[in-house]
């Protein structure tokens, strides 16, 4: 809300201003909060407390409450029936139906970009692949994943289909959680084949291949689904054998 200063001017109301600030604040918490949720630094099973997060910010409760709010509409926390607030399991029942839908997103969205790519599309995919190579010859685990999937989602970007770019974005960000588990014990072998892969899906939509498009996202996509699960079930034999 907006009131004359003396001379004429508009300035802005306290209120207004305030509302602006928690609105930010809000965002900026809720932001932080859930990379580090799915970055597994805060790992499933973490509690959340209001009041540290209010001093650990220097906000009030109210906009942290609001940030909390949107991370559970997104399943990335839990309120109990005390009461108490704790960063939520790893979904492992739903996990093959979440890697079918996964693996074709990458197929649509691949094949897509193939048929309806421009010139400046191209320059985004490479330029996010450079970035996604340069982590990998980092070893930096977890800008490999932030990399990977901003490559991917210029790609789906490029198939103008803003509801499957905007699933697959969505995808691709909960699967966070799964590719961080995979990433602590990778053999680097992968990451750099992965390289190699994004350069042949990069040529196939270059030559507007559709088919090949679909069929090199597809195995890329597949290999990196079965190495999360054979990941995930060596832990659990090791969680048995312990």
């Amino acid at each position: 809300m907006k009131k004359k200063a003396a001379g004429g001017a508009a300035t802005e109301s306290k209120g207004g201003s305030a509302e602006r600030k928690r609105g930010s604040g809000v965002k900026m918490v809720y932001d932080l909060l859930r990379d580090e949720i799915l970055d597994l630094v805060l790992p499933p099973g973490s509690p959340i407390d209001e009041v540290q997060l209010a001093e650990r910010f220097k906000m009030s409760r109210t906009p942290i409450r609001e940030a909390l709010v949107r991370l559970a509409g997104e399943g990335l926390i839990d309120t109990l029936p005390n009461r108490s607030t704790m960063v939520s399991s790893i979904d492992f029942l739903n996990m093959s139906p979440f890697f079918d839908a996964l693996v074709l997103m990458y197929r649509v969205t691949t094949r897509l970009a193939a048929e309806h790519h421009r010139g400046q599309d191209l320059e985004a995919i490479r330029a996010r692949q450079g970035e996604f190579a340069a982590a990998v010859t980092a070893q930096d685990a977890l800008a490999m994943i932030a990399t990977n999937a901003a490559f991917h989602s210029a790609i789906a970007e490029a198939g103008r289909n803003p509801y499957f770019t905007g699933l697959f974005k969505r995808l691709l960000d909960e699967n966070r959680r799964f590719l961080r588990l995979y990433y602590q014990s990778f053999d680097d072998r992968l990451p750099r084949r992965f390289v190699d892969e994004h350069e042949d899906m990069i040529a196939a939509i270059v030559a507007r291949d559709v088919d090949l498009s679909d069929k090199l996202a597809k195995i890329h996509a597949e290999q990196i689904v079965e190495q999360i699960r054979k990941l995930l079930v060596r832990d659990r034999r090791l969680e048995i054998a312990l």
